[in-house]
């Protein structure tokens, strides 16, 4: 999410003193909402409760204007009223706590390499989408013509798409060193620049 913020701060006029993004003035401005992943709760009512708290006081750390709630119980059953009401109460003592006073973890030196890891191979991908785009095209990467070209070309793919009819899923992906990157047949992880190349042949 640092990526996406950093990438879309350019877009704002101005950035705010706070740090959230722009502050208002002309057609774009930043609204940050952060959840807890729903699959990822347990299912024990304690383990989910201190899985809430750990994971809203993570998400504290990208200065949220929203923090979307979602209930500790919601692994095992839809939440109740009694449950939204726990639920807020804990996300509420977090904020509260990290408002006081936390650790940036946004500036872990880990961080901000996988930062810089991930930020230079989006640019590569957003650079085979422009190739894609025909002549006269202002905006390759808001035109659906240019971003559909990037589905069936592969450029845009992911694992979940195989058998969809309008996309590759072609893509492998493994968790190596926590983190998740593309891999070739043999597991081995790909840059951005090497899996596009094994593409290119296919839609240039």
């Amino acid at each position: 999410m640092l990526v996406v913020l950093e990438m879309i701060n350019a877009l704002t006029p101005s950035p705010s003193p706070d740090g959230r993004g722009g502050r208002g003035e002309g057609e774009f401005r930043i609204w940050k909402q952060t959840r807890t992943g729903l699959l990822s709760y347990p299912l024990n009512p304690a383990a989910a409760r201190g899985h809430q708290a750990a994971s809203v006081y993570l998400q504290m750390a990208l200065r949220p204007h929203i923090v979307h709630i979602v209930g500790h119980t919601e692994a095992h059953h839809a939440a109740t009223a009694e449950d939204v009401i726990e639920a807020s109460q804990i996300a509420r003592r977090v904020i509260v706590n990290a408002e006081r006073g936390a650790p940036d973890m946004t500036c872990d030196p880990a961080v901000q390499r996988r930062k810089d890891e991930l930020l230079s191979e989006a640019w590569i991908t957003l650079e085979a989408i422009r190739g894609l785009a025909d002549s006269g095209v202002p905006d390759p990467w808001s035109d659906a013509a240019t971003l559909a070209k990037a589905v069936t070309a592969g450029i845009l793919d992911a694992p979940q798409l195989k058998n969809n009819p309008f996309a590759r899923g072609q893509i492998r992906t493994r968790t190596i060193d926590g983190k998740c990157v593309a891999v070739d047949s043999n597991g081995h992880p790909m840059m951005e620049s090497d899996r596009l190349a094994s593409l290119r042949k296919e839609y240039e």
